[in-house]
């Protein structure tokens, strides 16, 4: 019997733990000390983000979003269905009301020709959400939104050193925001980042992650007091977890080489099944790079993924289905406009997620790839 593959494993760099300590003996372990500050330059010099504050999750950072956007009752977000629940549920807690688009036919992305039929009057922002760390179509979902005069998140999530057409995703819209969950390439246990593009945003939003006071300001010296000047809440990481990241960030290269030739080996394996139509690869435009966050399939049916993945559980590999489309979730149901979102349904029904992880061998690659090739051969 092969060895159990899990699905997902964080990857430690050695110095986590060295980092921690340190962060510890220096008596400060609230945020924005030390680590975190080290890790938000990192963040505003490789990738040139205006501004770079880390968050404790990227919910956090879209709920940040959400109040810098003023989002207020009757406003409208458009949003991919094809999305985890943070995406969205930011804008609803500010009282928006999701307007829900399709994915492409090609990857899961917002189908940017889908945008424009969707605005209306009340339409305040566009959610863009990379899935698998590939990046949607910028240059029309920027032109649609300059057209009219409405705000662009990028639900960056899972796209942590990819980009558009060589410009760091998190860095196009007005605000985006980035996870470092255990599963995301670059991991501090919880937390994430919103990066801030619009000089307009910085100055708030350091002070709605610090509980809506002027607290940083006063800290910098630039006010004699702080006190209570804005909504907000308490959105910053402790010094532990930014410790922890930093220690990750120091490895980002080594990591990604690393997970780019899994992926690699990943693709070529399965190229032959693509060939015969039996499922497709990760598709990948030509203006995206790959961030290798994960590697996907996308059968044919409900029924045929369901069975290949009770085939790999008994051979102890773990396999993944991902998002139920939102749009038809309980709780939006009814509010749904009631359009059909045929892309976004047939990923729900027929994505199938493979493991991923830094300490995936290439052999163990190869094996899930022959246990793949075996099902449809059978």
């Amino acid at each position: 019997m092969n060895k159990h593959i899990a699905f997902n494993k964080p990857f430690l760099t050695g110095k986590e733990t060295h980092y921690i300590y340190d962060a510890v003996n220096s008596g400060k372990i609230s945020g924005d000390g030390i680590y975190t500050k080290k890790c938000n330059s990192f963040f505003e010099e490789k990738y040139k983000f205006k501004k770079a504050l880390l968050t404790t999750s990227c919910t956090d950072a879209l709920e940040m979003a959400a109040i810098l956007l003023n989002i207020s009752p009757g406003d409208e977000v458009i949003s991919p269905s094809y999305t985890f629940v943070s995406t969205v549920n930011a804008f609803v807690l500010r009282g928006a009301k999701i307007i829900f688009a399709d994915s492409n036919s090609i990857n899961p992305n917002i189908d940017p020709d889908a945008i424009e039929a969707l605005i209306t009057p009340k339409t305040k922002a566009i959610i863009a959400v990379h899935y698998a760390g590939i990046a949607c179509d910028m240059d029309k979902i920027m032109a649609i939104a300059k057209k009219y005069n409405i705000y662009v998140v990028e639900d960056a999530a899972q796209a942590i050193d990819s980009y558009y057409n060589n410009i760091p995703l998190g860095s196009i819209g007005n605000i985006g925001a980035f996870s470092f969950h255990e599963t995301k390439n670059i991991i501090a246990g919880e937390g994430g980042l919103i990066s801030i593009n619009d000089h307009q945003f910085i100055n708030r939003a350091e002070i709605i992650r610090e509980k809506g006071t002027n607290r940083s300001s006063f800290f910098r010296g630039e006010v004699d007091k702080y006190g209570w000047v804005d909504i907000g809440s308490s959105f910053l990481p402790s010094e532990i977890i930014a410790a922890f990241l930093f220690a990750q960030l120091e490895n980002i290269e080594m990591i990604q080489n690393k997970r780019k030739q899994l992926w690699n080996a990943y693709h070529k394996n399965l190229e032959s099944l693509e060939n015969k139509s039996i499922l497709k690869r990760p598709f990948i435009p030509s203006y995206a790079t790959n961030n290798a966050h994960m590697y996907y399939i996308v059968l044919n049916s409900l029924e045929e993924r369901t069975a290949l993945i009770k085939f790999l559980k008994e051979k102890n590999i773990n396999t993944v289905f991902h998002y139920l489309s939102l749009h038809k979730s309980p709780f939006y149901e009814g509010q749904h406009n009631g359009g059909d979102l045929i892309h976004s349904d047939r990923y729900t029904d027929c994505l199938l997620r493979l493991p991923m992880f830094y300490d995936l061998t290439v052999a163990e690659v190869e094996l899930i790839s022959a246990e793949i090739l075996n099902f449809f051969n059978k």
